[in-house]
């Protein structure tokens, strides 16, 4: 207990060193408890500027709760590098990323590594990680983060189902992040969709990437259902591709143009070697 004490300590004074580091001169009338709302995060996250897009009203919404499931425990990497990928979208420049984890979840899906984080796009010194040992220092540890404006986002990431993670603590989460601004990512590694509060549900699938010059491999590619969606219908399934230089969501070239997408070709066998024996 003392250790959960001493992480939730530390992740208290380092937010409050990012409040004061990025409080502007004059703010305006601030709700108690909350960071006020920079008016730059009123925008939308597009995501493929299309049907997608058009699902969700004019792209994801900033400033609020969605919540990320892996459709099978091999997807849980990919489950994790989309919610990585929207941070990063949502994030505005300069503004750090926190990630509180749970321990088993880490054991489960793999430590975060700091290449991988660059291959998404992500500088590593401007992620703040957080893992504990119980699932309710997790919740508790996201919302300390959830209400801080100048984050640029949160990713949450209990595993399982906690008890402790119920209807009320969900729209905690929403309502904070609607105050505060800062968009919450909670991804629900070994856990099933149930009924919640957040402005979206999202069911994620690893994608076949598009190779790209001298057959590299390709950008990360996402196939995505929307499980939920509180102002609209659900839908999907959609694919989208990640780049990480532009930071931001595009449809594949292989949906966009197949023509697009070289062919390639297995190696011939030299001539004088038959593929295999013949009999007889």
């Amino acid at each position: 207990m003392s250790t959960v004490k001493a992480t939730l300590s530390a992740l208290r004074q380092r937010i409050a060193a990012i409040e004061t580091t990025a409080r502007p001169a004059s703010t305006a009338e601030a709700v108690p408890g909350v960071s006020a709302m920079p008016a730059s995060r009123a925008a939308r996250i597009a995501l493929d500027r299309d049907e997608l897009d058009r699902t969700l009203g004019g792209g994801l919404a900033r400033g609020a709760l969605h919540e990320i499931h892996a459709a099978s425990g091999a997807d849980t990497i990919a489950a994790s590098g989309f919610s990585l990928a929207l941070a990063l979208a949502a994030a505005p420049a300069g503004r750090p990323i926190v990630w509180v984890r749970q321990d088993y979840a880490a054991r489960e899906g793999g430590e975060l590594h700091a290449d991988g984080l660059k291959a998404l796009g992500l500088d590593p010194a401007a992620l703040i990680l957080v893992q504990l040992r119980d699932s309710l220092a997790v919740l508790r540890a996201g919302g300390e983060a959830t209400r801080c404006g100048a984050l640029g986002a949160v990713i949450i990431e209990p595993w399982g189902q906690p008890k402790a993670l119920d209807l009320t603590t969900q729209r905690r989460f929403a309502l904070a992040a609607e105050a505060s601004g800062v968009t919450v990512l909670l991804l629900r590694p070994g856990a099933r969709p149930m009924p919640g509060a957040a402005e979206t549900r999202w069911l994620v699938r690893s994608g076949p990437a598009t190779p790209m010059a001298m057959n590299a491999p390709g950008h990360p590619t996402f196939d995505l259902t929307l499980l939920r969606h509180r102002h609209g219908t659900p839908g999907g399934p959609w694919r989208l591709e990640w780049n990480r230089d532009d930071k931001l969501f595009k449809r594949p070239a292989l949906l966009r143009d197949p023509a697009a997408v070289p062919r390639i070709e297995p190696a011939p066998y030299p001539a004088e070697r038959a593929p295999f024996r013949l009999a007889g």
